[in-house]
């Protein structure tokens, strides 16, 4: 496997460089009630001046012919931790990047390296105290990434994905 020789000792410290590209592919996601929905799914990863970036889009077709896009980006930076990032989502009063607050309802947001891996979470607490929990998996692989989504709501699987992302 080619892509296992990308992966030096130092990219195993948590270096974001064997990720970095731009990806695009297309999947259809299941709901727990067994309905699926096709998406198209992009992700671009660059490296950033103190860590990298992570943007995303999905292109959703409901079955009553609606298109929805959504797209997110998200800026990440070391954490005291080895392999762990922390997200840098907006500014305080002095003008350092600080994650999001979920007790107001933002997402609390982080990233992680683990091997071949890179990974993405997103918390949200709701107004009555449960929560919401977004795992994207990104795993390198010939040619792009395979990415694994996985919503839960207050511990229970709501939604999953799993699709192949090319390299362009």
């Amino acid at each position: 496997m080619a892509w296992m020789a990308m992966l030096s000792v130092s990219a195993r410290a948590a270096e974001i460089t064997p990720f970095v590209g731009d990806y695009v592919g297309s999947a259809n996601v299941v709901d727990t009630d067994g309905s699926s929905t096709p998406r198209d799914m992009s992700v671009s990863i660059h490296e950033t001046k103190n860590g990298f970036n992570v943007s995303w889009g999905t292109v959703t077709y409901k079955l009553d012919g609606r298109v929805k896009e959504q797209k997110f980006s998200v800026d990440f930076q070391p954490s005291h931790r080895a392999d762990v990032f922390s997200a840098a989502m907006k500014r305080n009063v002095f003008g350092h990047e600080v994650p999001l607050d979920p007790m107001k309802g933002e997402p609390f947001v982080w990233g992680r390296i683990e091997g071949a891996t890179l990974t993405v979470f997103s918390l949200f607490i709701n107004e009555n105290g449960g929560y919401e929990l977004q795992q994207f998996d990104r795993t390198l692989a010939e040619g792009g990434l395979d990415l694994s989504f996985s919503r839960f709501i207050n511990g229970e699987k709501s939604r999953s994905v799993e699709t192949f992302l090319k390299k362009q």
